[in-house]
């Protein structure tokens, strides 16, 4: 990246105070250690796990609390619901990194964050049961926002995604879907025995994009089931969320490593599903606290 490059403020926004326009967090109230959540009120439950907190900034739905936990600075910071708002949040905390605000060139020195998602998420197959934690091995985007930036191709599993759209007979009216890994060292760092491994859709919506038919038609009614038969290398597609790639994709052009790790709250293929999950979402929370 050119760090001689002047940006301009019609291109990032800084607010009088020195914040990032949306997420409204200064430079020094970035730490590397991070970890996203969807829910707003999902950061307080984070918060209150640390031993003493920095700041607690809400903007939107973009809520950050950074502190101190057994001695690690950390921060907490949601996203709301889909892959569009963490191209807002990634781009934002990068500039909080790797970003002179004050003359609006990129530092010479990056500046690497360690990021993990914690999400919902539901099962596509019958061995993914409600309460298991899966890690997002794989991001498959079906967002398209990583296809408007250049040297996707570089950070993307190609042949999975010529594989993919062949097998599911991909509509060309819908954005073409791309794959991206987790970072490997933090899945290594983070995954355990008690947490399963797996190729994870991130849809562009709850509904019709995840197959979900309500009063309107699906344009593919067969996509699910296409989806639960497709294999790479032997591996099926696991489950539905909504921003591990984008995520995955955004972090590793970015220079930043990157993983999601979802607790199963729905099984899809037996029309099942848990809404009072936050006991589980909080023992998962705590335990990437404890391995970050």
């Amino acid at each position: 990246m050119n760090s001689e490059r002047f940006i301009p403020p019609s291109e990032l926004i800084i607010n009088d105070d020195g914040s990032a326009f949306h997420i409204h967090l200064r430079p020094d109230q970035l730490r590397d250690n991070i970890i996203f959540v969807g829910d707003p009120g999902r950061v307080t439950m984070i918060a209150s796990f640390f031993d003493s907190i920095d700041y607690d900034v809400q903007s939107r739905e973009f809520h950050a609390v950074g502190g101190i936990y057994k001695g690690k600075p950390l921060m907490a910071i949601s996203h709301g619901i889909g892959p569009d708002n963490i191209e807002i949040v990634m781009t934002e905390l990068d500039a909080l990194a790797n970003v002179d605000f004050n003359t609006r060139t990129v530092r010479p020195d990056h500046r690497t964050l360690n990021i993990v998602r914690v999400g919902t998420s539901g099962s596509l197959q019958e061995d993914l049961h409600i309460g298991d934690y899966v890690i997002a091995e794989k991001g498959i985007g079906f967002d398209g926002i990583l296809n408007f930036y250049a040297d996707r191709d570089k950070v993307c599993d190609l042949e999975f995604e010529r594989e993919f759209t062949a097998h599911t007979g991909w509509n060309k009216l819908w954005a073409a879907p791309y794959t991206v890994d987790a970072d490997h060292s933090l899945v290594e760092r983070i995954g355990r025995d008690d947490m399963k491994r797996g190729y994870t859709i991130a849809a562009v919506g709850f509904y019709a994009p995840q197959g979900r038919e309500v009063r309107l038609k699906l344009a593919d009614p067969y996509l699910n089931e296409k989806i639960e038969s497709f294999r790479y290398n032997g591996r099926p597609v696991t489950n539905f969320e909504m921003e591990s790639a984008c995520l995955q994709g955004m972090a590793r052009l970015l220079g930043h490593r990157a993983m999601t790790v979802c607790c199963i709250i729905a099984e899809r293929r037996a029309n099942k599903s848990n809404p009072d999950y936050k006991p589980t979402v909080r023992r998962l929370i705590e335990t990437v606290l404890n391995r970050i």
